[in-house]
């Protein structure tokens, strides 16, 4: 390991723990389409150019010591592009519908552990000479922002945009420290850990989250800021009862995708005119289609459990997370207007909960548990979670991978043990929507996003 090693951060080092349970895969992706192939040299140009300024995408991981030290980062000595961008044709009369199947099958597939992280597939054979690019990308180097922002790196403004010009990163990493070195370096980045306090803690939490009596007693009697602080923890680290639905309880690793279009005018006029935000018109969508989905089939559920990421990003960071992920209990309400009120009021709530900052420093002393135990508790808390949404906002108008427009961009969001993931991304005035669902826990995957679509137009109703 180089002696400027980077280190993962708390979340991301645990990411990367759960990834031995592929139930918790934290892998996303995009499934884009393109008017025509692109420039399969100029991509290729761009994509090293890009390895070059996000360091991340040349690296790959290198073991923590233990409890001791989180993960990191070292140069792979053997990057080689070509086993990150990749060429595919679909067999002749080959459909949108074959493409999306195949970004399942490659987002479903694990990364070699060895390799940097990442891989995108050029895909040939679509009708009308068009093609598409699954960019699949693990989490521990980004997030769906500073996903955004390194993808300036390859992407353009115009059709036959200038390349930019090449740039040198200086001279060959330096070789690996001996092992006692770095060693020596995780011990002084773990000065402020306890392996046994860690322990302590968590299981208190745990004992604190079965005993409400107790819970509430020791609230009862803290100062007014560390009541409200531990109550915001108790909102979003002491769930302990199961997911609401009754419907989708099987877990899988079988996969679907569908993709769906919103004009993005429609959804801000109807935010507008609700009082709220366009995430609170895609979360009541998303919520409203689950509804509808349970009354169809004679299950009435009042509300079931969300995860959302809340962003804390402060940089301008192509590479890194900074997200915090929440929890947070959502209506069904058939009425649209009502549903979108409560949603509202719920999400604002959420996206200010004293607990959000705290939760790096609990990734931290989790981290410090044996893995195996790490793995068992992050399935404990999915498996309280019904559903996943995201929503990342990107460029307003027409952009460009290798002199190909890009006509939809659709993501690939992590299920991560739900049921199923909702992810949006604005582009050219639309709200692009991947629906990934897990297929066994949702049987009718299709009805799903019919039912969503519909949700969408009521809301958007109410803004004419």
């Amino acid at each position: 390991m180089s002696a400027d090693v980077e280190r993962m951060s708390d979340v991301e080092a645990l990411m990367w723990s759960l990834e031995t349970d592929p139930h918790l895969s934290s892998t996303f992706a995009n499934l884009t389409f393109f008017d025509r192939l692109p420039d399969p040299e100029r991509l290729r140009r761009r994509l090293w150019r890009a390895s070059r300024v996000v360091p991340r995408l040349r690296r790959r991981v290198t073991s923590g010591y233990g409890p001791v030290a989180n993960p990191g980062w070292e140069d792979d000595p053997d990057f080689d592009l070509d086993r990150h961008l990749r060429h595919v044709t679909l067999p002749a009369g080959s459909t949108d519908a074959d493409a999306r199947e195949l970004a399942v099958a490659l987002a479903r597939a694990p990364f070699p552990r060895n390799r940097p992280l990442w891989e995108f597939t050029v895909v040939d054979g679509l009708p009308d000479g068009r093609a598409a690019m699954v960019q699949k990308m693990h989490h521990t180097i980004t997030d769906g922002k500073g996903g955004i922002r390194m993808s300036v790196e390859f992407i353009d403004l115009e059709r036959d945009a200038p390349e930019p010009p090449p740039i040198d990163d200086g001279p060959p990493p330096a070789g690996n420290r001996p092992p006692w070195s770095a060693a020596l370096g995780a011990v002084t980045d773990a000065t402020r850990r306890n392996a046994e306090t860690a322990r302590s803690i968590v299981g208190t939490a745990a004992d604190l989250a079965r005993d409400p009596a107790h819970l509430a007693a020791l609230v009862a009697g803290l100062p007014t800021e560390a009541a409200a602080t531990a109550r915001s923890l108790i909102r979003q680290l002491g769930v302990v009862d199961s997911h609401r639905s009754p419907l989708w309880t099987g877990r899988s690793l079988r996969r679907e995708l569908h993709t769906f279009e919103v004009p993005l005018a429609d959804v801000k006029a109807a935010a507008t005119a609700l009082g709220g935000s366009v995430n609170d018109v895609f979360v009541a969508a998303a919520a409203g289609g689950a509804g509808t989905y349970h009354r169809r089939r004679g299950v009435e559920v009042a509300e079931l459990r969300m995860s959302m990421p809340v962003s804390t990003r402060t940089d301008r960071a192509p590479g890194g997370n900074a997200f915090t992920p929440t929890r947070v209990l959502v209506p069904l309400e058939a009425d649209p207007r009502t549903r979108f009120a409560e949603i509202h009021q719920r999400l604002a709530v959420t996206k200010t909960e004293r607990a959000l900052g705290l939760t790096a420093s609990f990734a931290g002393l989790v981290n410090l548990l044996p893995r195996p135990a790490v793995v068992r508790l992050a399935r404990q808390q999915v498996e309280t979670v019904d559903f996943a949404t995201s929503n990342v906002r990107a460029a307003p108008f027409d952009l460009y991978i290798g002199g190909a427009l890009m006509t939809g961009n659709f993501p690939l969001g992590p299920i991560a043990g739900t049921a199923w993931n909702l992810t949006t991304m604005s582009y050219r005035g639309l709200l692009d929507l991947g629906l990934h669902v897990d297929a066994a826990a949702v049987d009718d995957p299709a009805a799903l996003r019919d039912d969503i679509i519909d949700a969408f137009a009521e809301l958007v109703a109410l803004g004419r």
